[in-house]
């Protein structure tokens, strides 16, 4: 699956405990990365110096839903069990 055009839910969602380009304490949830562009598609997508753990995610329909709303929603739900 490819991610939606216009979405960037897991670049909003997520939370990244692991050091970012300009974000060097990672980031919190549902704060946007600042490498997310105005067509919500990630800057640094192709770059060595994207995080491990973005570069692992994979979009999938379960995840991300028919819209970004749906998608942050359960990204917020993951972040909320997965938490220490």
């Amino acid at each position: 699956m490819e991610c939606r055009t216009g979405c960037g839910a897991c670049c909003i969602g997520l939370s990244i405990s692991s050091p970012i380009p300009g974000m060097p304490d990672g980031k919190p949830a549902d704060i946007p990365c600042i490498h997310l562009d105005e067509s919500f598609r990630c800057k640094i997508f192709h770059h060595p110096e994207r995080p491990k753990v973005c570069a692992q995610l994979k979009p999938r329909e379960d995840m991300c839903f028919s819209n970004r709303n749906d998608a942050l929603r359960y990204l917020q739900q993951l972040e909320i069990l997965t938490s220490p």
